[in-house]
């Protein structure tokens, strides 16, 4: 690992992570040579209906950002670097001759994508794609969703954008696709690492709409705009991070993840590890894996699995019914419920769609030869305990499926993202796998994007470093 010296002297940075409940804006200062990074401001997050569409309010994100990012220019006289932006992965921003938006993004879990799945599979056995891509065909990802626009009567020849990437693009960047990004479209190949035109053109996807392909860490602007008056933004630079926030939660674990698997849990979890090469065998096909891009350009080979929704859209639920829960009080009660007979498969396609989560997860049951469990007032902890432990099984069998794959063992467990609060999820997390876990920084997605940016900055302009990123995660995990 390289050795870094963060000095008194250097400027803040700014680190934008969106995600699908929260979005947040933190600011890196060093205090007497060290680490401190606060979250500024943060705002919630979460898909609307429109009618029958399933959007994100965009406007609302705008908004809430450009505050975060004026409270952070308020709390840095030293000035500020940099900023990056990481988020959720497969949705986008289309849009208008001035650089609009053309309206607001649909989000992933849009049924509009039903059909078109059909339609992709039609024109490329699934099998093939994934050979090509690297990536699980699944109908949440870019690829269908470009294909859905025509009928949404959005131009399929209108210039789109990735989520972070229209972030940047909207603070002054120039039009980009961050590499690791990019890989969860769907449409790029995995032997030249860029855009697939062979697949562009049998999909009748134009690909005079896509951003150029940019590699982690690429500086792509400087803050325009209104941002610029403020003294803390004349010299702002905007860098494309690994701007998925998968990559950017594992470029913030500051340890060698040779012997080690990652679950980075939320609202989805992914559960794998790092590759050098690609695995795109049947069998990864059959076990549900993908090979993304990862911070340092080797893969992340990982299963996704349907997680903390599943809950999520429970409590909401709950909640709108005068039953509020907080999550600790959930936890806590569900630890001491019965363990489940019939566990859920988490991997359900009606577990994936929003709304009526305690039928579908009672249906689910039925279906599987279980028995219901009534959702009435007292019952929220079984509901929570069924979901906790069907969660634990699914990281177990994911584990196997991989070590097979491999041909090698692995040696420990390494949890990020929101999961790793949740005692009782690690600990049956560890029964069910045999493995010791290991917690991570709990804003690990925050700490990668802000080694990326420090490592960018002393790479000049070269592709980055693992030891680099690791090196300054070490240290930004001391804050």
């Amino acid at each position: 690992m390289s050795t870094v010296s963060p000095s008194a002297q250097q400027p803040a940075r700014v680190a934008i992570d969106l995600g699908a409940e929260s979005c947040r804006v933190s600011l890196l200062r060093w205090i007497d040579g060290k680490p401190v990074i606060d979250v500024v401001h943060r705002i919630p997050n979460g898909p609307v209906h429109h009618g029958s569409t399933l959007r994100w309010p965009l406007d609302a994100i705008l908004a809430g950002l450009d505050e975060g990012l004026r409270k952070a220019a308020h709390a840095a006289p030293e000035g500020i670097a940099s900023i990056a932006v990481d988020s959720w992965g497969v949705d986008y921003v289309r849009l208008n001759p001035d650089g609009s938006p053309f309206s607001e993004p649909f989000c992933y879990r849009d049924e509009r994508t039903i059909a078109t799945k059909s339609d992709v599979d039609a024109l490329i056995p699934p099998l093939e794609l994934f050979a090509r891509t690297g990536v699980l065909p699944h109908r949440i990802n870019t690829i269908c969703q470009l294909l859905a626009d025509p009928a949404a009567v959005i131009d399929p020849h209108a210039p789109w954008l990735m989520m972070p990437e229209f972030i940047l693009h909207h603070l002054g960047a120039r039009r980009v696709s961050e590499y690791t990004h990019a890989t969860h479209t769907g449409l790029v190949n995995l032997q030249t690492r860029n855009w697939d035109r062979d697949l562009f053109k049998l999909l009748q996807i134009p690909i005079e709409a896509a951003p150029p392909i940019v590699p982690p860490g690429s500086i792509v602007g400087r803050v325009q705009g209104p941002l610029a008056a403020f003294d803390a933004f004349r010299e702002t630079l905007l860098i494309a991070p690994a701007c998925h926030d998968t990559a950017s939660a594992i470029a913030g674990i500051p340890t060698s993840l040779d012997t080690t698997l990652y679950i980075s849990s939320g609202t989805w979890s992914l559960v794998g590890t790092l590759t050098a090469v690609p695995v795109t065998t049947e069998a990864a096909f059959d076990a549900s894996y993908t090979n993304l891009g990862a911070a340092t350009g080797d893969l992340l080979f990982h299963s996704l699995v349907n997680s903390m929704w599943v809950l999520k859209q429970c409590m909401d639920a709950w909640a709108a019914e005068g039953r509020p829960w907080f999550i600790e009080d959930l936890i806590r009660e569900a630890s001491d419920t019965p363990t489940p007979q019939c566990l859920l498969d988490m991997d359900a396609p009606s577990l994936l769609l929003d709304s009526g989560m305690t039928q579908r997860i009672n249906d689910e049951l039925e279906r599987l030869g279980g028995s219901p469990i009534a959702d009435t007032p007292g019952n929220e902890p079984s509901i929570a305990r069924l979901i906790f432990e069907s969660l634990a099984a699914r990281y177990a069998s994911a584990l196997v499926s991989l070590e097979q794959m491999l041909g090698r063992k692995l040696q420990r467990i390494h949890i990020l993202g929101g999961a790793s609060r949740n005692k009782f999820l690690v600990a049956l997390t560890e029964q069910r796998t045999g493995l010791p876990v290991s917690i991570g920084h709990p804003e690990s997605t925050t700490i990668g994007n802000f080694a990326v940016q420090l490592a960018a900055a002393e790479s000049n302009c070269q592709p980055l470093k693992a030891g680099s990123i690791r090196s300054w995660a070490a240290v930004l995990c001391q804050s």
